[in-house]
């Protein structure tokens, strides 16, 4: 099958760093924040198919309902879960009690509609199995699984959608090996990537350059299948010859972790979310990063954009203590957050 996901190039080929502003952090993103209506309904996914362990679980602190948007007489409960052996790519979930009600981000999730995150991007080993046990627990795919070879490398795909409309894009390497970052790849990796999917991937790719001072790890052109094909993606296969998109990935680090992932759709017009991607809202509320100084940071923020909304906040956050967090907003509206 010829080249259908130009997301891929990322998974094959090396950093393609190029020379921009310094980053805000040298670290990988150390969580991913979803907000859930049923705590441990989201975490079987997790837990009792990729064997993630439970690190955390308790009720939110009231600085971090008031950091959320929502009134310290609302509550919350959280529950924070790692894959085994890492020390970052923790997924946080947050099932909120509150008078404001909890709607979708991303009503129907489809690709082409812009805002929020898209999807938590995992590796993963046995896929057919794990699509099996899936589905029995109630998650989805957009496609069948799709098989794939490109560029030497032989790949399987799939994008889960499981409770509230959370997606977490699959890839399994069948060959050559994977990067030594997975040597001990069980059945689930912890998260590497985070996607959204975005109304002008130059203007989000810049955001994050000029601004974050994350470095190119991917800038693809407009790509368009030659042939009808099945789209990872969800890309009517009539339409896959006709609508072009283009992906860009950028990380503040090089290696496999902390990346994070802009597609464009050119050829299909979706519904814009971007103001929707808050508390209590179910879907992906944000990324956080560690930084050494939360007061440099801000001011490097501010230096670069002055007009940026940005302020430091004091919030307690289970199981790490008090943090110092400052909270930027994407040009499609999803949180990336620096804490100390």
């Amino acid at each position: 099958m010829r080249i259908i996901f130009t997301l891929i190039f990322c998974l094959i080929y090396g950093s393609l760093f190029s020379k921009e502003n310094t980053p805000l952090t040298f670290s990988p993103w150390q969580e991913v924040v979803v907000s859930v209506s049923d705590l441990d309904r989201t975490a079987s996914f997790f837990k009792n198919i990729g064997n993630f362990d439970l690190l955390h679980r308790a009720n939110v602190s009231k600085s971090a309902l008031v950091h959320y948007g929502l009134s310290d007489r609302d509550s919350a409960e959280e529950m924070l879960l790692k894959e085994k052996n890492s020390t970052h790519g923790f997924v946080r979930l947050i099932n909120f009690h509150s008078s404001k009600g909890k709607m979708p981000m991303r009503p129907g999730a489809r690709a082409w509609d812009t805002g929020c995150f898209f999807s938590i991007m995992i590796r993963m080993k046995g896929m057919d199995q794990i699509y099996k046990e899936a589905i029995k627990l109630g998650w989805w795919t957009e496609t069948p699984i799709i098989n794939y070879s490109a560029f030497g490398s032989n790949l399987n795909i799939v994008v889960f959608k499981g409770p509230d409309g959370l997606q977490v894009s699959a890839y399994e390497r069948l060959s050559p090996p994977l990067p030594e970052e997975f040597k001990n790849l069980d059945i689930f990796s912890q998260p590497f990537n985070i996607m959204q999917t975005v109304n002008n991937a130059e203007v989000t790719k810049e955001f994050y350059s000029n601004i974050l001072g994350f470095k190119t790890w991917y800038d693809g052109e407009a790509y368009v299948s030659k042939e009808k094909v099945m789209h990872p993606l969800g890309i009517p296969y009539s339409l896959t010859t006709k609508t072009r998109y283009k992906a860009k990935i950028l990380s503040p680090i090089e290696g496999e972790f902390g990346r994070v992932e802009m597609v464009e759709f050119m050829d299909l017009e979706g519904i814009d979310y971007s103001n929707k991607c808050a508390a209590p809202n179910l879907g992906i509320l944000s990324i956080k990063f560690p930084v050494e100084n939360i007061q440099q940071t801000k001011k490097i923020i501010l230096n670069r954009k002055p007009d940026l909304k940005v302020k430091i906040e004091s919030i307690k956050i289970k199981p790490y203590g008090n943090v110092e967090i400052i909270t930027v907003k994407t040009p499609d509206g999803s949180s990336v957050q620096f804490y100390k």
